[in-house]
């Protein structure tokens, strides 16, 4: 999924904004042989073909932890990252300033994204809960590596039996599944109603097996080359990017915009925090925001 968002034009316009509703638009496209789905906010339809006068000057685009035969594995890594560059290409105009968040293996897609296209226009890229490095090494990857490499296809037909349950029963599984979170967002239950479905896990399970054996060492010549357009923020209890990933990048880079997290937000904070992440990388971003 891809997110659009309108662009603030100094402080007054950003209070403005605030206050009024956006416009909100939602399609499916075709981007390299796969159905794309694509959440645009703001009052342009197309990036590509409006006139220059009429596009904003700068474009948010959401990375988020991807769960796409024009490429020859589009749902495999390499594929998601020519993926996103290819949306790029044929739907933003190359004018464009871009601000990428991402999250989890969002990150990791970013930073190869930077790597590939430099001449993309990045203002700023925010890097939420990295997975950018040894994901087979970390807590979580060492408990899921040999179950998503070798015995992921057992998974298959309990999700197949599943799928036939009616959504409102889906629904109460999952809330079931989160009853211990005190909030949850009612978007995120519909989202996960949608892993009752077999492609959507066999998809899923499939890039994260690519995840643990190809996501190793951390591509720290991409970071130094980009260092000053990069926000990176670590978990303190994240088994999927330790705390220790933390030191040793902050180390590494002490110069770099590195933060550790000081809420305990978990690593999928999209379940229960995610205005609060949206309310702290608004705060991030005023002083670009207000130079545009």
């Amino acid at each position: 999924m891809l997110g659009v968002g309108e662009p603030a034009k100094g402080e007054a316009n950003m209070r403005s904004a605030s206050e009024e509703p956006v416009p909100l638009h939602e399609e499916f496209i075709y981007c390299c042989g796969a159905a794309t789905h694509v959440l645009k906010c703001g009052p342009w339809k197309d990036l590509s073909k409006d006139e220059s006068k009429n596009l904003p000057r700068l474009l948010f685009m959401i990375i988020p932890d991807t769960d796409i035969k024009e490429l020859e594995d589009v749902f495999g890594l390499n594929g998601q990252v020519e993926h996103k560059l290819n949306f790029l290409k044929k739907n933003v105009s190359k004018d464009i300033k871009l601000v990428l968040i991402a999250h989890s293996i969002g990150c990791y897609i970013t930073l190869e994204m930077m790597k590939r296209a430099s001449e993309l226009q990045v203002l700023r890229s925010v890097l939420l809960f990295p997975t950018i490095e040894r994901m087979a090494q970390s807590p979580q990857g060492k408990l899921m590596t040999p179950l998503l490499c070798k015995l992921r296809y057992i998974l298959y037909m309990p999700v197949y039996l599943l799928s036939f349950l009616p959504e409102g029963v889906k629904a109460s599984l999952v809330r079931f599944a989160l009853r211990g979170m005190k909030t949850c967002d009612e978007s995120s239950i519909t989202t996960s109603v949608n892993l009752f479905s077999v492609d959507c896990i066999a998809n899923i399970l499939y890039m994260a097996s690519q995840e643990m054996m190809k996501v190793v060492e951390r591509d720290s010549t991409t970071i130094k080359q980009n260092l000053k357009k990069l926000i990176f923020y670590y978990g303190t209890g994240d088994s999927w990017c330790p705390q220790h990933y933390y030191d040793e990048i902050k180390m590494d880079f002490p110069d770099g915009d590195i933060r550790l997290c000081e809420k305990g937000l978990r690593h999928a904070f999209v379940l229960d925090a995610s205005k609060e992440m949206a309310a702290m990388i608004t705060d991030w971003l005023q002083d670009d925001l207000t130079k545009l």
